[in-house]
């Protein structure tokens, strides 16, 4: 039997966006000619997987059709929540349509992930797939590179040559991280892959309320144009909270499928930053090279709302003290060790650090080194244009 596989596609990705009320789904950003739904898509399209469900809402719903054409997908189901009520009963409610047959094995994927060697996923997707039974499910682990404290993580302990997961542990500071990567611990994917009859006993056993009112929103569901439309009473009375919370902190039967490849969640500007910086020779472009007194910039690419730059500020050099009143920034140093100005701290910053500045926030990047100092820029606002600039001081006269 094949493995199903159900794209969760209704998420904001508010972290790239603070303070702000209006802004782009992550999965839907332009990065420069591709974006995270399309390689998704273009993931699901390996012989070993089913045809696709997409659980989203109304407000994606016109966007998800679209990247499904784009990317040739024909054979498809959409289940549209009513309501947004986190992972739990988005989980559960693409599992209970009755085209999925009770023990197929079904992966859970989440539509904004960046895995660049998928290959990697898909063979341990079939060397576990005749390990899944009627109670268990497998959660993805990734080896970290880094004492990251933007992903949750989890330890686990190899019992019948099985690794069996003890303790989740969610978001640590970098010094706790430091110890979990060294006791050995991955981080929490987010990804999930089990068979339809143990989604249902583990509702039924920890949520039987959820499970009750998302078999209810299923059953009573209008179908039209490959399209589920889940009865918004009965869905409306099922939990707010994250299969994590709802499920796996409550059943024994997790076991980890533990991989060492490149991912992300491009949960943040800084995470984003990386991926240009690991790419930067890709959207180099000469005719994007803008030449100032203290260095130059060059912009990498601009979506909705966001312009990625890349500036170089040269020895015995500073920008002007400056704010903006339409966009925030993003600083994540690739070189040297800048000292940065925010309102009325000062801070020195080395590579591979980052910083956020808030709109409205008076700045300043100066480099007192030999060595030039390189940062990757992330702009973000209704505004992003060079006249959004209100200077205060500046060595080059630049103050009006």
């Amino acid at each position: 039997m094949k493995i199903r596989p159900i794209v969760l596609c209704g998420g904001a990705g508010t972290r790239l966006w603070p303070g702000q009320k209006k802004h782009q789904a992550k999965q839907f950003i332009d990065f420069g000619g591709w974006n995270l739904i399309s390689k998704t898509l273009e993931r699901i399209k390996n012989p070993i997987f089913d045809h696709p469900i997409i659980s989203t809402n109304q407000k994606y719903l016109k966007e998800v059709r679209k990247y499904l054409k784009k990317n040739k997908i024909k054979k498809y189901k959409i289940i549209l929540e009513p309501e947004k009520k986190n992972t739990a009963p988005a989980i559960l409610a693409s599992a209970l349509v009755e085209e999925i047959p009770s023990k197929q094995p079904l992966i859970y994927l989440a539509a904004d992930h960046l895995i660049e060697k998928p290959n990697i996923l898909n063979k341990s997707i079939n060397k576990n797939k005749s390990k899944l039974d009627d109670k268990n499910i497998f959660i993805f682990g990734i080896k970290p590179n880094n004492p990251s404290s933007e992903y949750g993580y989890f330890l686990s302990k190899k019992i019948n040559n099985i690794d069996k997961v003890i303790k989740f542990i969610e978001k640590p500071k970098t010094i706790l991280a430091k110890k979990i990567i060294k006791q050995k611990g991955y981080w929490n994917s987010g990804m999930f892959f089990l068979r339809k009859d143990s989604i249902i006993n583990n509702f039924k056993k920890h949520q039987p309320k959820t499970f009750k009112s998302c078999h209810m929103a299923v059953k009573k569901s209008k179908y039209k144009n490959n399209t589920y439309y889940l009865n918004k009473s009965a869905f409306s009375k099922s939990i707010e909270k994250s299969f994590d919370y709802a499920i796996l902190e409550k059943t024994k039967n997790i076991n980890a499928i533990k991989l060492n490849m490149p991912w992300s969640d491009l949960g943040s500007w800084r995470e984003v930053s990386k991926i240009y910086k690991k790419n930067k020779n890709k959207y180099f472009k000469k005719n994007n090279v803008y030449y100032r007194p203290w260095g130059k910039y060059v912009n990498l690419f601009e979506g909705k709302n966001f312009l990625v730059k890349e500036l170089t500020v040269n020895s015995k050099s500073s920008i002007s003290l400056q704010k903006h009143n339409f966009r925030s920034e993003h600083w994540m140093v690739t070189h040297g060790k800048p000292m940065i100005t925010i309102n009325k701290k000062k801070f020195y910053i080395k590579p591979d650090e980052s910083v956020f500045v808030p709109r409205g926030a008076i700045h300043r990047i100066q480099n007192n080194f030999i060595k030039p100092v390189k940062i990757i820029e992330v702009q973000t606002g209704p505004i992003l244009k060079e006249t959004d600039i209100i200077r205060f001081q500046d060595v080059y006269g630049r103050v009006k």
